[in-house]
């Protein structure tokens, strides 16, 4: 049992031993924060706890967020620990790159389990939690492929778009119980996944389609997650927020436009 006051706010971030999970880890922790970090990566947890060095703050849990039983274990590890949850970031999250017709069903489950299930199972075993002390927040990570297609993402576009109907849902419902739920949509992010799957050719392209020409990093989706789990953004619920350089935004002819200005 950690020796810190009950009182002390926690944080619970899935898929949290890596890229922009342990970037909004490090913002909890630097605001004072408890946390939990989840992820079905245990090496690389294990790793990640070592180099956080704090066990008083963090604590690492091994967990499949696709598995129901495995959740519901993992946070009863929490209140255990902590004895509270403030926050929820529902960020854990995988990809496959394929085009439609060449992804296979067990692809596409893969995908929705923990992309839309894991985010749907964290929260219906943590909001109760919250409701004990008052409330708190949830963000779930979607993306900007939630928001408008990609090439060769048919599953983790369409479970991240899934994410978004899914934050309203929460929202209407929760928030009646003090909870509020809000969505990032992260656009293109300098991580390891997307340094693994996005070829030169695709990062020349998602430049030429970003109004701010470049990727955005880790801390800076970190920072929207921290304001919006913040007294900040006690009026806010329900809503996506993308985080993505303009992009959205963004239609043709940006490359025309760069080209003409002198």
């Amino acid at each position: 049992m950690t020796t810190e006051p009950l009182s002390k706010p926690v944080a619970v971030v899935t898929g949290g031993a890596r890229g922009i999970g342990l970037a909004i880890a490090q913002r909890f922790l630097s605001q004072g924060h408890r946390v939990a970090l989840l992820d079905i990566d245990g090496e690389t947890l294990s790793r990640t706890a070592v180099m956080l060095n704090d066990a008083d703050h963090v604590l690492a849990i091994h967990c499949d967020v696709s598995k129901p039983e495995q959740v519901k274990a993992a946070v009863a590890d929490v209140v255990a620990t902590f004895g509270r949850i403030d926050a929820l970031i529902n960020n854990a999250g995988v990809a496959v790159f394929k085009p439609i017709l060449e992804t296979s069903f067990e692809e596409w489950r893969y995908v929705m389990g923990t992309n839309l299930d894991g985010a749907f199972l964290c929260s219906q075993a943590c909001a109760p939690v919250m409701c004990k002390t008052g409330g708190g927040s949830i963000v779930n990570i979607a993306s900007i492929s939630g928001l408008r297609a990609s090439t060769l993402r048919v599953a983790y576009g369409t479970s991240k778009a899934a994410i978004i109907q899914l934050t309203k849902q929460q929202a209407v419902e929760l928030g009646n119980v003090g909870i509020r739920v809000n969505a990032i949509a992260p656009g293109p992010v300098d991580t390891e996944m997307s340094k693994l799957v996005h070829s030169v050719a695709i990062r020349s392209d998602y430049y030429d389609a970003i109004p701010l020409n470049r990727y955005g990093t880790t801390d800076e989706i970190a920072s929207v997650a921290g304001f919006l789990c913040s007294d900040a953004a006690s009026y806010v619920n329900g809503q996506v927020l993308a985080v993505d350089g303009g992009f959205d935004a963004a239609g043709v002819g940006l490359p025309t436009l760069r080209r003409s200005v002198p």
